[in-house]
């Protein structure tokens, strides 16, 4: 058995490597950037080595740093996590050659499904059926948009070295195919180090698919059964779950099996995901279920596979790493219950998911009890900051429960116990997803999200529950009348409202005071009333003011003087950076005229392109943007003058 391990990665899945192997009694190394140095992977480890300057290109993706620290550290092996180096086949070949074990599958593995053209085209060798589509060595912007014609619109461009969501472009218009196809390319050069894309013909009523497959050394692979990822929001997984709603045992059998003879056609060791797209339009058929790609590596969403089959994945892959025969047969593996996960970002969806950046001043996740059965895989503690260099994802909150309607509306609960604070999340939008009543009756596709986006982004400000509830403590604290600095009130698990007022006698504050309020963007007259309507899961005090948790939301709410007024919320033309990040695109020049809604600058931060648009007609009296130029949150990048 391996005796001591460095995780050559950040964040939860670090931690989530470094708890499985210190519980089989191996020792863990750390690596981290300068961004990381004080972070919760390098406080958890048994040893942490600095690997470089904080861009991932730096460090993370260095391979020869993280080798050096495994052999300066006396590792004996290197588990990749996921993303990074997990399915570079160079860096799986460099840890062999140095004389380490590599966790994960073997190098010829990962260079035969790496590229999603080859990966195809060996499906296509081995009789699993894969999406039609153009998978040519002719990469001409012209033939890829003759090929798109081919294959009839709307079609999906995908880069071949891509995951994650990173560089895939939907085109439903043949005249945006060619803007479509820069940015697609852009953002696989800058993820990947490969412009090589595919197209694929977009599936109108597409479920996301997956399978977990497991091999070993002796010649064995097993499926752990299918998570449904069909909840998304611009490719990106937002709630995965495992059965798949409306798979019936003829179907799971069908794709299981086509998901072990993939695995086998490439001679898999190690823990791996047959990805496939589903047409829903007539509910889940074998025949209607077509190979998409395969990940060479554990799975961001790989718990609710745990949670439903009792298995450690990470253990296996260490177990098989070490030579071991995988610990279950095929027979031994079955479904329990059903698991959910979501993932909850440092974003702010009410400003177009714009990445959230940091200090997490006041931070809560739900915690595990032995009544309370939600897990929590995370990288972040109260204290901790969100860098502008890395994924903003904060944490996964994991739930399993008897029935899926059960696991929904107990991971909706643990969504909305989230305080995080002043960086925003999209909790308050998980909760909302997951009380959809489409999702609620596994009537899901990947296009749900943008279809109901209008019912499912919160709009960043308090709700009239929340601005209440402030209204009344506050007013009350003034008088005196309160115990503590922490007022709570919750949701029970058959959603029935209940208080716990703590103390707060709000029948004594008159019926008619009016108290007004802000949260820094947003004021509110509200006349306090003897029994507040109170959604809110609590609110406390805390240096900056009176924190309130608005299902998911988290704002501080003070009071103010009669003659405050609200923040001014007319444009005046000032294009703004929304975060700190580099500019890829100037799509303009100073004197142009330009018309609303036109792209003016773009931007990239967390690995995503975020483009600036016109606000209004006009023309461009000053342009503060050059490409490849780094800016911070709140630079004047544009300033567009209308000529009225």
């Amino acid at each position: 058995m391996i005796d001591s391990l460095l995780i050559a990665n950040r964040g939860e899945i670090a931690c989530r490597i470094i708890r499985t192997a210190k519980a089989m009694g191996i020792r863990t190394v750390a690596v981290y950037s300068d961004a990381d140095a004080n972070a919760l992977h390098v406080r958890q480890a048994d040893e942490a080595v600095r690997i470089g300057p904080s861009p991932a290109r730096e460090s993370y993706l260095v391979g020869e740093k993280i080798i050096a620290a495994a052999k300066a550290t006396g590792a004996a092996a290197i588990h990749p996590g996921y993303g990074f180096l997990s399915e570079n086949a160079d860096f799986a070949q460099a840890v062999l050659d140095a004389g380490l074990v590599w966790v994960g599958p073997k190098p010829e593995s990962i260079r035969a499904m790496g590229l999603k053209d080859a990966a195809k085209q060996r499906m296509i060798a081995a009789g699993v059926p894969v999406t039609p589509g153009y998978l040519g060595a002719d990469q001409s912007p012209d033939r890829l948009a003759e090929e798109a014609a081919k294959v009839g619109y709307p079609v999906l461009i995908k880069a071949v070295a891509g995951g994650g969501g990173k560089g895939m472009r939907r085109v439903d218009d043949p005249a945006d195919f060619a803007d479509a196809l820069a940015s697609c390319q852009r953002e696989a050069a800058s993820s990947f180090g490969n412009t090589d894309v595919l197209i694929e013909r977009y599936i109108l009523s597409p479920r996301h698919i997956e399978v977990q497959v497991f091999g070993d050394t002796h010649g064995n692979v097993v499926h752990l059964f299918e998570r449904d990822c069909s909840l998304q929001r611009r490719h990106q997984k937002v709630i995965e779950e495992a059965p798949a709603p409306g798979m019936d045992p003829v179907t799971r059998e069908a794709i299981c099996a086509a998901a072990v003879k993939a695995a086998k056609a490439v001679d898999y060791v190690g823990a791996g995901t047959i990805e496939f797209i589903a047409d829903a339009s007539e509910g889940l058929r074998a025949d209607r279920i077509w190979f998409m790609e395969m990940n060479t590596r554990l799975q961001v969403e790989h718990p609710v596979t745990e949670e439903i089959t009792g298995v450690d994945l990470v253990e296996w892959q260490l177990r098989v790493a070490s030579g071991e025969a995988l610990p279950k047969r095929q027979d031994e593996l079955s479904i329990n219950g059903c698991a959910m996960e979501a993932r909850l970002y440092a974003e702010n969806p009410a400003k177009g998911f714009l990445p959230s950046t940091g200090k997490l001043t006041h931070f809560s996740l739900p915690i595990r009890s032995r009544r309370d059965s939600v897990r929590v895989e995370t990288g972040y503690q109260q204290g901790d900051a969100v860098t502008p260099f890395y994924d903003p994802m904060l944490a996964k909150l994991v739930v399993h429960r008897p029935t899926r309607k059960e696991a929904a509306l107990w991971l909706s609960h643990k969504c909305a116990d989230v305080i995080c604070w002043p960086v925003r999340t999209n909790a308050e939008f998980l909760v909302n997803a997951l009380g959809h009543p489409a999702f609620v009756e596994g009537a899901i596709d990947t296009g749900l999200i943008a279809r109901e986006a209008d019912s499912l982004v919160p709009s960043g400000a308090p709700s009239d529950a929340a601005w209440e509830w402030a209204a009344c403590t506050i007013l009350a604290d003034s008088r005196g009348e309160r115990i503590g600095d922490r007022y709570d009130i919750g949701v029970s698990p058959s959603q029935e409202p209940w208080r716990a007022m703590l103390g707060l006698r709000l029948n004594s504050a008159p019926a008619a005071a009016l108290v007004r309020l802000t949260d820094g963007e947003h004021t509110a007259e509200i006349v306090a009333r003897e029994e507040p309507v109170c959604a809110s899961r609590w609110i406390e005090r805390v240096a900056e003011g009176w924190l309130v948790n608005d299902v998911g939301s988290s704002f501080v709410i003070n009071e103010t003087r009669p003659d405050s007024s609200a923040l001014s919320s007319a444009s005046n033309g000032a294009i703004l950076s929304p975060m700190p990040g580099r500019i890829i695109a100037v799509d303009v020049a100073a004197g142009d005229s330009v018309t609303k809604g036109q792209k003016l600058v773009t931007l990239e931060a967390m690995k995503m392109e975020h483009s600036l648009t016109a606000p209004f007609d006009g023309t461009i009296g000053e342009l503060n943007a050059e490409i490849g130029g780094q800016v911070q949150e709140g630079v004047v990048l544009v300033r567009l003058d209308s000529g009225a």
